[in-house]
C-alpha cells in the first residue's frame, strides 16, 4: 500500500483525511516523524503556507506529503484572522473569546465569515498540485455544539447550526477542509497508485 504523509499533528485533520481515503492509502502523519519538528507557517497566504510544510515533509521523509492551511476569514475584520486563525490566541477557547470580543458591536448580518482550506500534494521532487475548498457562513454570538474543535462552536451555517453541532460525517460533506479534500483525492488515486 503506498504512504502518505499528512503534514500535521491535529488528530481531527487526520481521521477527516483516512475517512475520505480509507483503505486506499495508508497516511502517516508528523507524529509518526518527530525528527521534522515545528514548521513555521511564513507565508501571507493559505496555498503559500500548505506548499511549505508539503514542500519540507516530502523533502525530509521522501514520500509524497500533504498539507493544509486553513483558517477563518472574517468580512467585518478584513479578512482577518485568516492566516493567523492557529496563532489568534493561545487556545481554542481563547481564540473563540478573542473574536467574538472583536465582533461585540457588530449586527447579525454583518457577521459574515468562511473558512477557506488550502491544500498542496507535493513529492520529494517538488512536483505540487493545489486544491481550495470554502466554507460560507457567519459567526455566531454564542458557542453551541459539541463536535468539532477550533471556530466549529461560533461558525453558523447557512441552516442556523453551527458546525460544532454536526456529526463527523456531516462536518466532512459540508466544510471547506472535506471540499478540498474531495478534490484532492482523484489526485491522490493518480499519483499514489
Amino acid at each position: 500500500m503506498n504512504e502518505l504523509v499528512f503534514a500535521t499533528t491535529n488528530k481531527g485533520k487526520l481521521v477527516e483525511l483516512e475517512g475520505l481515503v480509507g483503505a486506499r492509502l495508508r497516511v502517516r502523519s508528523l507524529k509518526d516523524f518527530p525528527e521534522i519538528g515545528e514548521i513555521d507557517e511564513t507565508a501571507d497566504t493559505f496555498e503559500g503556507n500548505a506548499e511549505l510544510k508539503a514542500l519540507t515533509v516530502a523533502k525530509a521523509t521522501g514520500r509524497w506529503a500533504l498539507a493544509d492551511d486553513s483558517g477563518l476569514v472574517v468580512d467585518a475584520l478584513g479578512g482577518r484572522p485568516g492566516v493567523y486563525s492557529a496563532r489568534y490566541a493561545p487556545t481554542d477557547a481563547e481564540r473563540i473569546t478573542k473574536l467574538l470580543s472583536e465582533l461585540s458591536t457588530v449586527a447579525d448580518a454583518a457577521r459574515t465569515a468562511r473558512f477557506v482550506c488550502a491544500l498542496c500534494l507535493a513529492s520529494p521532487s517538488g512536483e505540487r498540485v493545489f486544491q481550495r475548498g470554502t466554507c460560507e457562513g457567519r459567526i455566531g454570538f454564542v458557542p453551541r455544539g459539541a463536535h468539532g474543535f477550533g471556530y466549529d462552536p461560533i461558525f453558523v451555517l447557512p441552516d442556523g447550526r453551527t458546525l460544532a453541532e454536526l456529526t463527523h460525517e456531516q462536518k466532512s460533506g459540508l466544510s471547506h477542509r472535506g471540499q478540498a479534500f474531495r478534490l484532492m483525492v482523484p489526485e491522490l488515486e493518480r499519483r499514489l497508485r
